[in-house]
């Protein structure tokens, strides 16, 4: 039985739903990515996300790695929308989901998306294809536009 695409469907069940073939530039930029993102997952681990009294911070993590204050709430007395974010991402890799939603919704759902990316990224390096995937830049545009306007 053959698909739409030329494909018969026990082949489409074997080697599963897969976009385009990657490119050695496309391959060199997920491995960077992903290496990335293991870096950044690896970082909010180091990081301290609770204070002195046990109670988990709201913002302000950042400090930790000898960045300054928020300026805008330095300023303006109010988070910013990025604020928390790094906060976020800590809480989330200790497992502490409500926390982490607390600090900054979008920091959990970013770090949440970040997380199913590695498979994905290690799976589409291997088959080099881009599993699941049709167009990488169109796919990527919506996901910018998505945490964005999240944001």
């Amino acid at each position: 039985m053959s698909t739409s695409n030329g494909r018969n469907l026990s082949s489409q069940l074997r080697d599963g739903p897969s976009g385009s073939p990657l490119e050695t530039w496309h391959r060199g930029l997920l491995a960077g990515l992903l290496t990335g993102i293991v870096a950044v997952f690896c970082i909010a681990f180091w990081l301290n996300p609770y204070g002195d009294d046990g109670k988990p911070l709201r913002m302000g993590t950042h400090e930790q790695l000898g960045f300054p204050p928020c300026n805008f709430v330095i300023l303006t007395g109010k988070p910013c929308p990025s604020c928390g974010m790094t906060t976020s991402f800590a809480l989330f890799v200790r497992g502490d989901l409500v926390n982490s939603m607390q600090a900054n919704p979008v920091g959990m759902l970013l770090a949440g998306f970040l997380i199913l990316l590695i498979p994905w990224g290690l799976a589409s390096l291997w088959k080099g294809r881009s599993l699941f995937v049709r167009s990488l830049q169109v796919t990527g545009l919506v996901v910018l536009v998505f945490f964005v306007g999240l944001s």
